[in-house]
C-alpha cells in the first residue's frame, strides 16, 4: 500500500540581504525544487530494509518537505556519529517486483563565501573526529609525499591553500576507467584523477595529516543556468577549519574543471547545490547488516540481511527552480 501525504511549505524568504566578507555584493541564493525517487528491484515477497538521506536545514541552507510517495510507513531518525537525518523504510514489492518511492523539497541554498579573518568562539567536541583518518583517507601513508619536499607554512589558511594547489595541479578531473568515485586518496595519489570524492579525500588527507581539521560534504549538483531538469549524479566537496575560525569551503574538483575561478573556489561555494550528509564510514540508524557506508547520498538497501546490488536501483534526481513573483 502506497502512503502519501504533502506538506504546505512554510514561506520562505523572498530576498537575502547578507552581505559578503568585504561587502562587495550581496551574497547570491538560489529558490528551488528537489525531487529525489528511486524504484528498486525486489523479488516477490521478500521485505527490503531502506535507508534514505535527508538534506538537513542549517546556516547553509533552507530544506522543507513539500511532497513524498512513500511504499509504507517511515521513521525519521539522525545517526549517531554525524548528525546526519537519514529515513527508514521497511517495505514489500508491488506486483511487477518493484518498490517505488519520491520525495520533494523546496530549497533555499545561498552561496558561501568564506570569512578567511572571522574568529570564533570556543571549539565543539565534534572538531576531534575531523582530524582522524577514515578507511579511504589515510592520516599518513602516500598523500604525504605529495608535500616531501614542501616548506609548510605555519599559518592554517596558508597551509590549506598549498594543500588545494598540491591537489589540483596533481590532479585531473576525469572518470575515464575504473577505481574513481571511491574517494580513496590513495588511490587519487597514484592515478592523478578521479572525480570530487577523489579530489577531496586526497585534500582532506593531507589536511588532517597536518592537524587541520576537515570535513567531507556530498550532496547534489545543479546547473548554473535557472530553469529545471535532470540531475545526473551527485556532487561533494569539502571544508577545512583553522584553530578560532568557522569552517571554509573548498571545492578543488570545480576549480579544476574551471581554472578561472581557482580562486573562488578556495574560500567560497556556489549556491548550485543542495547538501545531504556529512562524514564517511557510516553507520545507518537503524544500524545496517552490511558494512559502514563509504558515504551516503542515494538509497541504500538491503534484503535478507544483504545490501542490494546498485544494478537493482533505478535512481532519478530533478530539479525546478521557483520563480520570482
Amino acid at each position: 500500500m502506497t502512503v502519501q501525504i504533502r506538506f504546505v511549505s512554510i514561506a520562505l524568504a523572498a530576498t537575502l540581504i547578507l552581505s559578503s566578507a568585504t561587502g562587495a555584493e550581496p551574497v547570491k541564493a538560489r529558490d528551488f525544487l528537489f525531487t529525489y525517487s528511486a524504484t528498486i528491484d525486489v523479488p516477490s515477497g521478500q521485505i527490503a530494509r531502506i535507508w534514505i538521506p535527508v538534506p538537513p536545514s542549517n546556516e547553509d541552507q533552507t530544506v522543507a518537505l513539500v511532497a513524498q510517495d512513500l511504499p509504507g510507513p517511515s521513521k525519521l531518525s539522525k545517526e549517531s556519529k554525524y548528525g546526519n537525518l537519514v529515513l527508514y523504510i521497511e517495505a514489500k514489492s508491488d506486483a511487477s517486483g518493484r518498490v517505488p518511492l519520491s520525495l520533494t523539497y523546496r530549497v533555499q541554498r545561498k552561496e558561501l563565501r568564506g570569512d578567511l579573518e572571522r574568529k570564533t568562539g570556543a571549539e565543539n567536541g565534534q572538531i576531534e573526529m575531523f582530524l582522524k583518518p577514515d578507511a579511504r583517507v589515510p592520516i599518513g601513508g602516500k598523500p604525504l609525499a605529495l608535500i616531501a619536499d614542501q616548506k609548510l607554512p605555519n599559518d592554517s589558511i596558508q597551509l590549506a591553500r598549498l594543500f588545494f594547489d598540491i591537489v589540483n595541479n596533481h590532479m585531473r578531473y576525469s572518470k575515464d576507467g575504473t577505481g574513481w568515485g571511491n574517494g580513496d586518496a590513495e588511490w587519487a595519489c597514484d592515478s592523478k584523477y578521479g572525480n570530487c570524492s577523489d579530489f577531496h579525500s586526497l585534500f582532506i588527507s593531507l589536511a588532517r595529516s597536518h592537524k587541520l581539521p576537515a570535513k567531507f560534504e556530498i550532496g547534489f549538483p545543479l546547473p548554473e543556468k535557472r530553469g529545471n531538469g535532470e540531475i545526473a549524479g551527485y556532487h561533494c566537496w569539502a571544508k577545512f577549519k583553522p584553530e578560532g575560525r568557522g569552517w571554509i569551503p573548498v571545492d578543488i574538483s570545480e576549480a579544476n574543471k574551471n581554472p578561472k575561478l581557482k580562486d573562488y573556489y578556495f574560500g567560497n561555494l556556489t549556491e548550485d547545490r543542495i547538501a545531504f550528509s556529512v562524514g564517511r564510514d557510516l553507520i545507518l540508524t537503524p544500524k545496517q547488516d552490511g558494512p559502514p557506508l563509504n558515504f551516503f547520498v542515494y538509497p541504500y538497501v538491503e534484503v535478507n540481511g544483504q545490501p542490494l546490488s546498485a544494478g537493482k536501483l533505478q535512481k532519478r534526481f530533478d530539479f525546478r527552480d521557483v520563480e520570482e513573483n
